[in-house]
């Protein structure tokens, strides 16, 4: 199981075996019509990029991977824990109307209903049980990490939706690599307090600072929820490193767009 990378009339994307027979992919900067520093699919609202430019990017990556622009459910992340039950009233919120909500993580079970996280750094991990079914898409930055919502989230399609850990199917989005996630001790603590000993082997002290794998954390959390092995793809793409392919908070600061990742039933 593993990512691929496709590419149609400029636009880069990415998609998941694991996803397979549900639509959903993870944007990358290419293939839209903003200008620097947003160049060019930029799909981050509430910055100095236009409203016109938005649709237009949200059209193109909503048309490559097959999900409904006019409908697009979008998280508005705070850096918390929060699981936000997603209905059809909450369609078009983020792009066409405001949202009323804070949540880092989506979940539903009603189809056309495309959800959608962002990134420019942090982790972002799509879910999909597909005998319910139901889908989840969780922002897991590394407050969030440490707060367990890719665990909240699996735990709330089960209660919600009746989906079992066992047959649900994970994608791990490119997120910024352990080579460039240098932290202080409060990053290595906050993980080792939330997952003991087994975040060991996702932290390397170097010096007075720690580096930390962000996506093997996340991927330890899908597995304490009951995820198996055999249903998690890692994309296993460092944002910081491919400046030409993604932004990163940490080396582009705030001039710069996010990228998605966004799945629908």
């Amino acid at each position: 199981m593993s990512f691929h990378t496709h590419e149609a009339n400029g636009l880069v994307w990415l998609t998941a075996d694991t996803l397979t027979g549900v639509a959903h992919g993870f944007s990358t900067r290419k293939g839209g019509v903003s200008p620097a520093p947003f160049d060019s699919l930029n799909l981050r609202t509430g910055c100095d990029d236009s409203q016109e430019n938005l649709a237009e990017n949200y059209r193109r990556f909503c048309a490559v991977i097959g999900t409904d622009v006019e409908r697009v459910v979008l998280a508005k992340q705070v850096h918390e824990t929060t699981v936000r039950l997603c209905t059809s009233a909450d369609a078009g919120k983020g792009l066409w109307s405001e949202r009323d909500y804070t949540a880092d993580a989506l979940i539903t079970n009603e189809t056309n209903l495309p959800l959608a996280v962002f990134s420019a750094d942090c982790g972002i991990i799509l879910l999909h049980d597909p005998t319910v079914p139901c889908i989840g898409a969780v922002h897991a930055g590394w407050r969030g990490c440490a707060g367990g919502i890719v665990e909240k989230a699996v735990r709330a399609m089960t209660e919600h939706f009746g989906a079992d850990p066992a047959r649900i199917r994970a994608a791990v989005g490119p997120s910024i690599g352990q080579c460039c996630f240098e932290t202080d001790a409060d990053v290595p603590e906050a993980m080792l307090a939330a997952l003991g000993k087994a975040a060991e082997h996702c932290i390397e002290k170097n010096g007075v600072k720690y580096h930390v794998d962000l996506a093997g954390l996340n991927r330890l959390w899908l597995l304490r929820s009951g995820l198996t092995e055999e249903h998690i793809d890692m994309a296993g793409v460092c944002t910081g490193c491919h400046p030409e392919l993604y932004w990163s908070h940490r080396k582009m600061g705030e001039a710069r767009g996010v990228q998605c990742a966004m799945i629908s039933l």
